[in-house]
């Protein structure tokens, strides 16, 4: 019996190089390096790891978990006639894990190192690695696979890649070192003394590690269950988009100054585009005051979401510390509307999550590094004092989400061509990460990362989004 060539040639036909180099790196310990530089395609990889037993007729569980690991659950799904649930399942089998956990682990460090970081990677290794292993086109996998060939990286030397991490950013080391955790794995590193009854080069990482469970670091059997997400539609995104503040302007003497949104909706779009990707019903309410948000939430409160899986709720507006502001400049409390939705007021919302979020100001305090123009200057951004999540704003009950544009007190920027920075970053991660199965607390800590990191042409001014949740579960949106 062999295997349906037909069926390999298009999953190798929807991969391109990147992906190939990932399948490459994930493969390094079942076939050998010399075997794998002679790979130019995905259909060659399939071919050697059919020489090595590792696909066979009826038996595709090593391709089905190379896919999940890339997070190409689509091809899964589409060609292999698999699902993510399926594979999890099969990786918790003992023995169902077959990419080891140390190559494992590396392949998530390449996956959260970015691009100024990869720079740093290179800098700093540029005594290390010859010059042609590091040009522009080296990757984080590149540099990795040199790294292990030249004996600097091992499953038992890894002291240049934890000094690498410190010094470029402790939070890619921190990653590896909770991976470690779960698997009773410690670390030590072995001082002047010890070096002599062990052997081992002063600096020399070497890792103890106590029977475990079978798998990877990041062993579906060590994860959380997921949310259920498989209703169709998925659930209702409501997004509240304020513009128009001319009534606040004329209503309210301390609001006078009150600018409009320009920008929000590009925003608004962004939100709808994405959303309904992900089998949302999106729902949009434009310029409402204080008391049309409240008549909205009610209505949506109370509708029958038994057939649903999740809420979603998006509001762009002004605002101040713990509230937003309605376009007539009356306050609504961010916590009077995530209440709306605990499982007392709304039950058939009990056990789903409800994500909320707000990009409405709150404070005037700036973060200092980067220039940015405010309202009052030229009309190329302006800055929207955007209200920072605090515990207070969520309920004391679980399946909450709510994720704020900037840190409580402080400001956040929104762009009138382009949108704010937080709703724009986010919309981007969520189309380029949920294809890949990430949850939306690894999303969210990427949008942190690339908002921290954005600079405007003049001034010193940033800015921080930061979370808050009660999930109980990994919340995964789904494409499929």
């Amino acid at each position: 019996m062999e295997l349906p060539r037909g069926l390999l040639l298009a999953v190798s036909d929807e991969l391109d190089g990147a992906e190939l180099a990932e399948l490459k790196f994930l493969c390094r310990d079942h076939v050998p390096w010399r075997r794998l530089e002679a790979v130019w395609t995905p259909h060659d990889l399939f071919e050697a790891l059919q020489e090595k037993g590792l696909l066979e007729p009826g038996d595709l569980a090593f391709l089905r978990e190379l896919l999940y690991r890339m997070g190409r659950i689509d091809l899964l799904v589409d060609h292999l006639g698999s699902s993510r649930e399926q594979v999890e399942r099969e990786l918790r089998a003992p023995g169902g894990a077959r990419v080891p956990p140390f190559r494992y682990l590396l392949f998530q460090l390449y996956e959260h190192v970015i691009k100024d970081e990869l720079m740093y990677f290179k800098l700093l290794l540029a005594n290390e690695l010859p010059k042609s292993k590091l040009t522009c086109e080296t990757t984080m996998l590149d540099i990795l696979i040199e790294m292990e060939k030249k004996g600097l990286l091992g499953k038992d030397n890894l002291s240049m890649l934890k000094s690498l991490c410190e010094k470029i950013n402790i939070s890619l080391w921190n990653r590896i070192e909770d991976g470690l955790k779960p698997f009773g794995r410690e670390e030590m590193l072995i001082t002047e003394e010890q070096r002599g009854s062990t052997g081992y080069p002063e600096g020399h990482l070497v890792s103890s590690v106590a029977p475990g469970p079978p798998g990877s670091f990041n062993d579906p059997s060590q994860l959380l269950e997921a949310y259920k997400m498989t209703s169709r539609p998925c659930g209702v995104c409501l997004i509240m988009n304020n513009h128009n503040f001319a009534k606040a302007r004329e209503g309210v003497l301390e609001h006078k100054h009150m600018k409009d949104r320009n920008g929000t909706d590009v925003d608004a779009a962004a939100l709808r585009n994405v959303f309904s990707k992900l089998h949302f019903t999106v729902e949009e309410c434009k310029d409402l005051t204080a008391q049309e948000i409240r008549e909205t939430v009610n209505i949506f409160r109370s509708a029958d979401h038994e057939d649903k899986d999740c809420f979603v709720c998006c509001i762009l507006s002004h605002g101040k510390k713990g509230i937003i502001y309605g376009v007539d400049g009356q306050e609504v409390p961010i916590r009077e509307l995530t209440t709306s939705f605990t499982a007392q007021n709304c039950n058939s919302l009990a056990g789903k999550p409800k994500v909320f979020f707000i990009q409405a100001c709150q404070g005037e305090a700036f973060h200092q590094g980067v220039t940015i123009e405010t309202d009052s200057g030229e009309q190329d951004s302006s800055v929207e004092q955007d209200a920072r999540l605090q515990l207070e704003c969520i309920p004391a009950e679980a399946d909450f989400l709510l994720g704020m544009a900037t840190l409580q007190d402080y400001v956040s920027y929104r762009s009138p061509k382009e949108g704010t920075w937080y709703i724009q970053a986010l919309c981007q991660r969520l189309e380029y990460s949920c294809p890949r199965g990430e949850d939306i607390l690894t999303i969210l800590t990427a949008v942190n990362q690339e908002v921290s990191r954005k600079t405007c042409e003049r001034g010193t001014k940033k800015q921080m989004p930061q979370p808050s949740f009660t999930l109980r579960k990994r919340l995964i949106f789904p494409v499929n």
